[in-house]
């Protein structure tokens, strides 16, 4: 409240007294902050009362002497506008922009990523760089690795400055494959393997990527034409070549300001941008960070998937600092049990978990995760509650929140947690890390006072070289640092709302546009809006993100034609184009969208999601005590107030980081479940019955196991159950084919070739297996044995163009579909060429 009172004073005199007003203590105030003021014999007095539940008598003398700064500039120039005059004393300016901002630590900034790792090749070439499971590699063979490549990149062509595509699972193969693309002089442009197809087939093509390099059996869009390198999974193991191998091409060149990596986040008009992260910001996100020590020592766990920025950090960090990543595949990752038994057999020291996936581990392998050196948090809010039980368990060594944006690569703050106070309500996202720059800014770009809520920029080597093929967008978001004493420094704005405090420390309040962070991704719903238009049956539509912290789902209102399964329709239209976790959970069907008196949306009068809103079945009641525990469970998880037990728990916006959540909850009652049946067994009612005939009691006693009959027909194993399943959902295809090709040179005895063809065929009975329904349901029926493996000739002995005819005939045996009921499901080709070659 500010009260102005500039009346003009009465006199008032009484014969024989002298009236003066007394200040009188009162503690009690109306207002948060009430400053009144008054004009009396040509001076402005009054007084300044706060509550002193929200502020301190600093802070207020702080704001006060703000008032006074920007009524002494005015008066000292009267021309100026009142948005140039800095109301900040000096001692605060150089406090904020300078001195929390002394960042400055040395690392090689002058060096490319590669030539970082070829130290550490030189320092120590047989100590161990990449493990998973059983296997190994070394320095020296990661190095040989990567320059195999290297060397075949340069023979085909690729240049400084290119961009290749890659599309792989955690793997060696992805880690020696962007380091040959970095040697090369080139940038890697990682793609999701579990994004859409048209997602990324849009990457690839955005991008113009001169290669695709992938492994053996993944699946590439089929509607590119870059050309496409499939590496086997020991490529290049059997070779050491040296440094100077590589480095003896011409197309030798290296800048530690080039871009490494393309690393795509979502757009608000609809379309991805790709963000270009130079050598150099990588390099400070790793070396001499000022939050983290990575050493020989540490054994760093790859767990992230390859398209999210974290990644960066888990691959990166132990191959520059001469330490180890342990590769963890998505399946132990989503299961905290094996998640438990893997850090414990690879020594792990340091993870990075989301939020969501903090929050789960803590509960279910909380003393395992205390035991860590570092574990870093981050990509948005998470619960106060589990790092106050971590820290109960004795914490890591180092328990960190980071925060930052894939445009200053991976971590920009970091917040060492060291305990949790009854006042805090969020954990502060901490200090800038070395070499890097954050300031708190209005809409001027000028800095705001202490503890007040600005926009935040963040500066220093690790911010971006831009948008790739957006200069507009990059001139909006990357802009000239006026802070720093480089003349060519920039800064990236972030969009987010923070305050400082007064420790130094920064508090994330909010965003200030359609962006949101959902399960740790960064998305823009405007992305989201843009896809959702171009169904046919919708007019119009807004996303909003609801819920709070690792609860966050996303809700679209859609002004549409009233259909049935309107929901199931325009989800199956978005699996198309967006990945899994920006598709929203319900879709809301409105005839109009509300609005307020000035034309705005009014997100307070969208309703609640109903059941109908829902990708459901039609309603049964859930049956026996089993469904009927399970429906309450989903209910809870899902956040739906209704289970029916034909309900798919996928299709009611169910996805692995709540798989696990169900897991954790059934476990709770004592029942062990495989994640992996939740995804075959994907309905209420189905899941129910598999945990009523697996739930184990005490002393149960299990038969002796004994070979089944081959005459009749058999179940299925999970392997096979899951194959069965993709089948009947999305068809056949040749996604699972297992192609193998072979040139035989010289002289071939045929009916050898065929007798050992067979004889593999009536050996493996996987070979002969085939699947038929029987009453609705999958088994195997096995094939005997006679009459063989079938096996079609072709003669191309005097052809012209053979090697176009070869390799036609190799893509129709490669992709030819299999019947999964008449089987076999081997089949193989014997193509002449030459008179000794096949």
């Amino acid at each position: 409240m500010f009260a102005w009172q500039n009346n003009e004073e009465g006199t008032f005199q009484l014969p024989g007294l002298t009236l003066k007003p007394v200040e009188m203590n009162y503690d009690i105030v109306k207002f948060d902050l009430d400053l009144a003021l008054s004009e009396t014999n040509g001076e402005i007095v009054g007084g300044l009362s706060y509550s002193t539940a929200l502020f301190d008598r600093p802070t207020i003398e702080r704001h006060v002497g703000y008032l006074q700064t920007m009524l002494q500039k005015m008066l000292n120039d009267v021309t100026q506008s009142i948005t140039t005059v800095d109301i900040l004393s000096s001692f605060e300016n150089e406090l904020l922009l300078q001195t929390w901002n002394a960042t400055n630590m040395p690392y090689p900034d002058h060096l490319c990523i590669h030539q970082i790792f070829e130290i550490q090749v030189a320092q120590s070439p047989d100590a161990i760089a990449v493990v998973y499971e059983d296997q190994t590699l070394t320095y020296r063979e990661l190095n040989a690795r990567a320059n195999h490549l290297t060397l075949q990149l340069c023979e085909s062509g690729v240049r400084h400055g290119d961009l290749i595509a890659t599309l792989f699972k955690r793997s060696f193969e992805l880690v020696s494959t962007q380091l040959a693309i970095l040697k090369i002089g080139a940038a890697y442009v990682p793609i999701d393997p579990k994004a859409p197809v048209d997602r990324q087939a849009f990457i690839i093509n955005d991008c113009a990527a001169v290669l695709l390099i992938t492994d053996e059996y993944m699946q590439v869009p089929t509607t590119i034409q870059t050309p496409l390198i499939r590496l086997a999974a020991n490529y290049g193991g059997e070779m050491n070549m040296t440094y100077e191998a590589v480095q003896n091409t011409s197309y030798w060149t290296c800048s530690s300001l080039d871009t490494a990596y393309v690393m795509y986040t979502s757009g608000s008009t609809g379309i991805p941008k790709g963000v270009l992260v130079p050598h150099r910001a990588i390099a400070r996100l790793v070396i001499n960070n000022g939050y983290t020590n990575i050493g020989p020592h540490d054994r760093v766990a790859f767990a992230a998937n390859p398209a999210f920025d974290a990644s960066t950090f888990e691959v990166w960090a132990p191959l520059l600092n001469g330490g180890r990543a342990v590769i963890i595949d998505a399946d132990t990752f989503t299961d905290s049990h094996r998640l438990e038994m893997a850090l414990d057999r690879h020594q792990v020291t340091a993870l990075f978990l989301t939020p969501v996936l903090f929050n789960q581990f803590v509960v279910s392998i909380g003393p395992a995760l205390a035991k860590l050196r570092y574990l870093i948090c981050g990509g948005d809010q998470a619960s106060l509650e589990s790092f106050t039980t971590l820290l109960k368990y004795g914490g890591p060594e180092h328990l960190i929140n980071g925060y930052g944006p894939t445009e200053t690569t991976t971590f920009a703050t970091t917040y060492e947690v060291t305990g949790i106070n009854d006042q805090q309500d969020r954990l502060p996202i901490g200090r800038p890390i070395s070499n890097t720059t954050v300031y708190v800014l209005d809409q001027y770009c000028k800095p705001v006072p202490l503890g007040s809520e600005g926009e935040l920029y963040i500066g220093g080597n690790g911010v971006a070289n831009g948008y790739l093929n957006r200069p507009t967008l990059t001139a909006e978001r990357f802009i000239p640092d006026p802070f720093s004493k480089q003349a060519d420094a920039r800064m990236y704005r972030t969009g987010d709302l923070v305050r400082f405090l007064p420790d130094g420390n920064l508090v994330f309040v909010s965003r200030n546009d359609g962006q949101v962070k959902i399960r740790g991704f960064r998305i823009e719903l405007g992305e989201i809006e843009a896809r959702i238009v171009e169904h046919p049956l919708v007019r119009e539509t807004i996303v909003v993100a609801v819920g709070a912290d690792s609860d966050k789902r996303l809700i679209a209102y859609v002004v549409a034609d009233d259909v049935v399964q309107l929901a199931q329709l325009i989800r199956d239209h978005l699996a198309h184009a967006l990945p899994e976790y920006m598709i929203p959970t319900a879709f809301v069907r409105l005839d109009v969208l509300p609005l307020t008196p000035n034309g705005k949306i009014d997100r307070h009068a969208l309703p609640e999601p109903e059941r109908d809103d829902f990708a459901s079945q039609g309603y049964e009641a859930p049956q026996g005590e089993m469904e009927k525990v399970l429906a309450t469970i989903w209910a809870d998880i899902l956040k739906i107030e209704k289970i029916g037990r034909h309900d798919n728990f996928f299709m009611l916006g169910g996805h692995s980081l709540l798989a696990m959540r169900l897991m954790n909850r059934i476990s709770s009652l004592g029942m062990r479940l495989q994640l992996s049946a939740l995804f075959t067994s994907q309905t209420l009612s189905e899941l129910a019955s598999i945990l009523a005939t697996q739930f184990v009691q005490e002393n149960q006693y299990f038969d002796p196991i004994t070979p089944a009959s081959r005459d009749g027909v058999l179940p299925l194993s999970f392997s096979q159950q899951r194959l069965w399943l993709l089948s009947q959902m999305e068809g056949t295809n040749d996604t699972y084919h297992m192609p193998m090709a072979f040139r035989l040179q010289g002289t071939l005895d045929r009916d050898a070739w065929k007798r050992a063809l067979d004889t593999m065929f009536s050996r493996h009975e996987s070979l002969r297996s085939t699947f038929v329904n029987v009453e609705g349901q999958p088994q195997v029926r096995i094939l005997p044995s006679e009459p063989g493996l079938p096996m079609l000739t072709h003669d191309l002995r005097g052809e012209l163009e053979i090697d176009a005819q070869l390799n036609e005939l190799s893509k129709l045996e490669a992709s030819a579909p299999f019947d999964l009921e008449k089987g076999p499901l081997i089949r193989s080709r014997l193509i002449q060429v030459a008179g000794d070659e096949h």
